[in-house]
């Protein structure tokens, strides 16, 4: 060592060394989260008319807004608070699904179930694909196709090769329904766009022809290509799959069932599905002693609907999904579904101000409320998912409602809790403006409800 040299001490290094003198905590005890759902208190204070007028003033005025009718009511006691124009008919879009899932509720079990089968042929070595009405049914491999819980095709496929039947040619039977299967008021161009497929009693995810989306262009022959899915799948040829009709009581070889009624109602409801929502219709028409065609449909949700009380002046439809632009219903009518629906159970049903009183039967609130769990929620699921996110966050999982979207039309229909407490129902109908600069405008209104303790 040189003289003169330093001592160097080395030390190892320390937590506080490390962490400039900080040292590390021990970590806090894990928080698990405690969802809770509580029903709305029953003492908050109701909105006044007034109150309410005020508060929504200058959010309706928005010129954006086009032609504009609405309705507010309270859920409690089924008052009116506020309307304009509620007896006008206004083109709803798919907010008419309201309409046919109420009817759906009243006229059909929660589980009923839609059944797809395969019988023998007339002829030698030929098969005959029945449409009993599920668009659900999916060919994909793993048997998870667009639809949840869906019938699998390979589920048919399986049952006949057991069977031992053997076949070289697929017939295709779609007389379970009548009519034409586009409706007044639908345009073509909405098949490649993803918005519809012609109404055929047996389909593959709906017509799609990418299973697993949403708005995939659809096959304008999807019964016909069903039955060539059905081929393909026995390695027979394609080419040999015709459209025909099955011999009374010929014997079954296969078959498989829709999900229950309460999931497709669900489905239909949250991701806006027309063809899910036109053969349910065709569901409701059968069970009520109806032709199960667009009209049939159509006169069964007129007759159900009446049957429960509700005043229907004022309503057009050609379609039960909403995508006619020649149907026409008042925001009154929509409305009036709501509050049924979000009435408690076991009060009386107090009818919406200038309609027909609604029976005072509380069963029928009790039917009518599954369908505010199938209404999409505000910033989260479904057709609401990326509303609410940028603009009116504050109303951002307290709305729940149906949406309607056409390109001359934009509506909004649904409940929320206010800041008090109270559930409010409303039906929000704009015509005459692009959905992208109405949409904006309703949502404001219904961020409004939800932001007002206007009592």
């Amino acid at each position: 060592m040189a003289a003169g040299a330093g001592l160097v001490v080395l030390r190892p290094w320390t937590p506080e060394f490390r962490h400039g003198g900080l040292t590390i905590a021990d970590p806090p005890a894990p928080v698990k989260p405690a969802p809770q759902v509580v029903p709305a208190p029953p003492n908050a204070p109701a909105p006044t008319a007034a109150g309410l007028s005020a508060a929504l003033a200058q959010v309706v005025a928005n010129p954006d807004l086009g032609a504009f009718a609405g309705m507010v009511s309270d859920a409690d006691s089924g008052a009116t608070l506020w309307s304009q124009d509620a007896d006008r008919a206004m083109i709803p879009s798919s907010t008419a699904k309201i309409l046919l899932s109420a009817a759906a509720l009243l006229a059909l079990p929660a589980d009923s179930r839609v059944t797809t089968k395969v019988v023998t042929g007339t002829a030698p070595n030929e098969l005959v694909l029945v449409g009993g009405g599920d668009p659900t049914l999916t060919a994909q491999p793993d048997g998870k196709g667009y639809y949840p819980d869906a019938p699998r095709l390979s589920d048919l496929v399986e049952q006949i090769r057991k069977s031992g039947r053997k076949a070289d040619t697929i017939v295709v039977d779609v007389s379970a329904y009548r009519g034409p299967t586009m409706a007044q008021g639908w345009e073509e161009r909405d098949i490649p766009d993803g918005s519809i497929a012609p109404i055929e009693s047996v389909m593959i995810d709906g017509g799609r022809l990418d299973p697993l989306v949403e708005y995939s262009p659809r096959t304008p022959t999807p019964a016909l290509a069903a039955g060539q899915a059905l081929a393909a799948a026995l390695g027979l040829d394609p080419a040999k799959v015709r459209l025909g009709a099955a011999a009374p009581a010929a014997p079954e070889v296969a078959s498989v069932k829709s999900a229950p009624l309460k999931e497709r109602l669900h489905q239909l409801m949250v991701h806006s599905d027309n063809v899910l929502a036109e053969t349910v219709g065709r569901e409701i028409a059968k069970a009520t002693g109806n032709e199960p065609s667009f009209a049939g449909a159509v006169a069964a949700l007129t007759a159900t609907l009446n049957k429960a009380g509700f005043e229907l002046n004022g309503m057009v439809m050609h379609d039960n999904s909403g995508l006619s632009t020649d149907d026409r219903v008042p925001a009154r009518l929509l409305d009036a579904v709501l509050a049924t629906a979000a009435r408690p159970t076991g009060d009386q049903l107090v009818k919406p101000t200038g309609t027909k009183a609604v029976p005072e039967n509380s069963q029928l609130a009790a039917t009518l409320a599954p369908l505010l769990d199938d209404l999409p929620i505000a910033g989260a699921t479904g057709s609401l998912a990326a509303r609410y996110v940028t603009q009116n966050h504050g109303a951002a999982g307290w709305v729940r409602a149906k949406t309607g979207t056409l390109s001359v039309a934009s509506t909004l229909v649904g409940y929320v809790l206010d800041r008090d407490g109270r559930v409010l129902t409303f039906a929000l109908m704009s015509n005459d403006r692009p959905p992208e600069v109405s949409r904006p405008a309703l949502d404001a209104i219904a961020g409004t409800l939800r932001n007002c303790g206007c009592s």
